[in-house]
């Protein structure tokens, strides 16, 4: 003990001595990947993680600033240089427990949060110094790993229950993160999830060689650890409904139904055989081993394979599209590329697969064979105009240029709509006219009692955000209850 103290503080004293220049002089580490060709042919996950060397030196990186801006970044008030400097000081696992007391899920949102408009947006390397900012996200997805593959993970702290109980609707990121804060705080929660799955889009809408199945399911027994209880198989507001669960003693219930409606382009053709939505396909593929010949539900696979849209779901689709034999698959937006959505990394990883690139076209129309299957697609050439409300400048067609693409399977990843079970089975919920719950503040709708977030409130939004709304309406529902 006295030599481990002794170790302990011969490094903390090595971190004080480093000045700043030599901390800023340090490039910022890469993400050790799989080669383009091999993965392109499998499910294993893209990115490797970092060694522990790669890790303790790009947290040295980090200037420790008196006033840490890249937590203003973050949705969920990580205590990030507190999980970063202690990467640095070797402590591995109490980076992750620092980790875990503010996040449910950190090896899931290491993996797939987008830390480069957030947390790393804020950094001081960004913001100030014009460098590459601390890689944040990395090193989140180090501490957890690390404490995974350890055997030693840790169960944050539960008090003794106090016998109250409420619900938690859908097993996504929301849900999730609104059922550890509430355990945290004593409450018996349960968590009801319509599909056979725990983990909602975690599981369902992102592929396994970007987020695998073991990694979020290491997260969620972490929680029925801490005493949540999950029913499977359970739709809220059709198999059950919000009134049972108030007549079944809940005395609180989060919906975190999400986006589950998929939206389509109202375009001529797009009721061919061949012509299916990214949460179909994503769907089926993750969840119902449909890239399986002999499944019950088998995917059409095609030679050539075309996903409309610019955003993560889209490049999970055409990637995945890869690793199902494609020959040929293509991304195709109506905005130039960048416009596009989607993660730099995760178009980057698309082009070194192999993946084309159409952008400024847009579809207008398919056309089938004989036998009512998709074989054309036609394409209006478009141009950028002025900004639309977003900022991001409007596309517009060229008069008279089209193209015809000859395609087998067509993807459309052009958005999605919310889950709309729950707001037509509870009367006197207010929605806004785009279907989702509307909320105050405090995530609270004008049912007291019902509180919401994620997607069945944005509309559509990011793993961490809505991590981020479970966390606030788990705070705001514990003060109502109380």
């Amino acid at each position: 003990m006295i030599q481990e103290n002794r170790n302990q503080a011969w490094r903390e004293e090595l971190r004080k001595s480093m000045k700043t220049k030599e901390r800023t002089d340090i490039p910022r580490v890469h993400m050790n990947e799989l080669d383009p060709h091999y993965r392109a042919g499998n499910q294993e996950e893209v990115n490797r993680g970092l060694t522990a060397e790669q890790a303790v030196g790009e947290s040295r990186r980090c200037l420790d600033c008196p006033n840490p801006a890249c937590m203003e970044g973050c949705p969920v008030n990580i205590n990030i240089p507190g999980f970063v400097k202690n990467i640095e000081r070797g402590e591995f696992l109490e980076a992750a427990r620092i980790l875990k007391a503010t996040s449910a899920l950190p090896a899931v949102c290491g993996r797939v949060c987008p830390q480069e408009k957030q947390c790393e947006l804020h950094c001081i390397y960004t913001q100030k110094l014009k460098k590459e900012p601390v890689a944040i996200g990395y090193l989140e997805r180090f501490a957890a790993d690390y404490e995974q593959k350890s055997g030693q993970i840790s169960i944050p702290e539960i008090p003794h229950k106090n016998g109250i109980k409420v619900a938690a609707v859908g097993s996504g990121p929301a849900g999730l993160s609104f059922a550890g804060d509430m355990a945290k705080l004593g409450y018996s929660v349960t968590v009801f999830e319509a599909l056979h799955e725990i983990g909602g889009v975690l599981k369902y809408g992102i592929p396994e060689f970007r987020l695998p199945n073991s990694v979020v399911d290491v997260e969620i027994e972490s929680l029925k650890k801490m005493g949540v209880h999950f029913i499977k198989n359970c739709i809220v507001g059709k198999t059950i409904s919000i009134q049972a669960l108030e007549e079944d003693g809940f005395k609180g219930i989060f919906v975190g139904s999400g986006a589950g409606l998929p939206r389509f382009m109202n375009i001529p053709g797009e009721n061919l055989i061949g012509v299916m939505s990214s949460n179909e396909y994503l769907t089926r593929v993750n969840l119902m081993d449909a890239a399986n010949p002999e499944s019950d539900t088998p995917v059409a696979k095609g030679k050539t394979v075309a996903v409309i849209g610019g955003g993560n779901t889209a490049m999970d689709s055409v990637r995945t599209a890869l690793r199902l034999g494609a020959e040929r698959a293509i991304i195709v937006y109506r905005r130039s590329e960048e416009e596009m959505p989607a993660r730099i990394e995760e178009v980057k990883h698309a082009k070194e697969e192999g993946v084309e690139f159409m952008t400024l076209h847009n579809p207008i129309a398919y056309f089938g064979d004989e036998k009512g299957r998709v074989k054309t697609m036609r394409l209006q050439k478009m141009e950028l105009g002025e900004p639309d409300a977003s900022g991001r400048r409007s596309p517009v067609e060229i008069p008279g240029a089209t193209e015809d693409i000859t395609v087998d399977v067509v993807i459309v990843s052009v958005g999605v709509s919310p889950n709309p079970l729950v707001p037509q089975s509870v009367e006197g919920l207010k929605v806004s006219k785009w279907g989702t719950i509307e909320v105050n503040e405090n995530m609270q709708s004008s049912i007291p009692m019902i509180f919401a977030g994620g997607d069945i409130v944005r509309g559509g939004a990011t793993v961490i955000l809505a991590m981020g709304d479970g966390r606030k309406a788990a705070a705001a529902m514990d003060e109502y209850l109380k």
